[in-house]
Formats: structure tokens, sequence, C-alpha cells
């Protein structure tokens, strides 16, 4: 098995008013997916559920981001979502702070590098 990393991503998202660490990973996620095309598994003669996608959400309270949620974003692949301290909460003077949250998506492929 050689595992090589082919590509990675990163996005942004915030949960303005609801404090909603989940809907901010989703949005980040999103964010990184939404502006691309990654054609990256065919290019190796692989299928897309071959991939093999690792997420790193950071926030400023990683126990209250639903992983298995940000994990159904993604159509294809084998999903592996961590959460991660980092991210930034913007206090407010009324209610909730502003959640941002900062994904990298790093995408691997099992590369047979000696047929």
């Amino acid at each position: 098995m050689a595992v090589k990393r082919l590509l990675t991503e990163f996005g942004m998202g915030s949960s303005l008013r609801r404090r909603d660490y989940t809907q901010a990973a989703v949005r980040a996620v999103k964010d990184a997916l939404w502006h691309n095309s990654i054609n990256l598994a065919e290019l190796f003669g692989k299928d897309k559920a071959q991939m093999l996608i690792d997420v790193q959400v950071g926030v400023q309270n990683p126990n209250a981001v639903n992983c298995e949620a940000v994990a159904k974003i993604f159509p294809y692949g084998l999903i592996t979502v961590e959460a991660i301290s980092g991210g930034l909460d913007i206090p407010r003077a009324e209610g909730h702070p502003t959640v941002i949250a900062n994904v990298a998506i790093s995408v691997s492929l099992d590369l047979d590098l000696n047929p």
C-alpha cells in the first residue's frame, strides 16, 4: 500500500449568531469544495469512491462539532473528520459570539507505484 497525498484544499465558514460549530464547519467544507472539480481519481485510473479524504476542522470548541454531519457533505470517498482546537470565536455585544471554523481537506489515493 502506497498512500500518497495528492491535494490539499482550505476553507473558512462561520456561524454568525447561533454559535453552531457544526454549521460553521460545514460551511468551511463547502467553501473549500464548491470552487473545485477534483478529477484526481480518474487521472490515476481509480474510482472516486477510493479517494481517502481527511478533514481537519479548527474551531474554539472541537467537542461541539458533529463530525458525522460534516462527513455527509462529501458525495464519495472514504471520509475521516477530526475536530481540533483552532478557528475563532468573535465576541458580540448581544448574544453568542460569531464562530469561525477553518478546514484543511487532504485527498489521497492508494497508488501502486510498482505495477
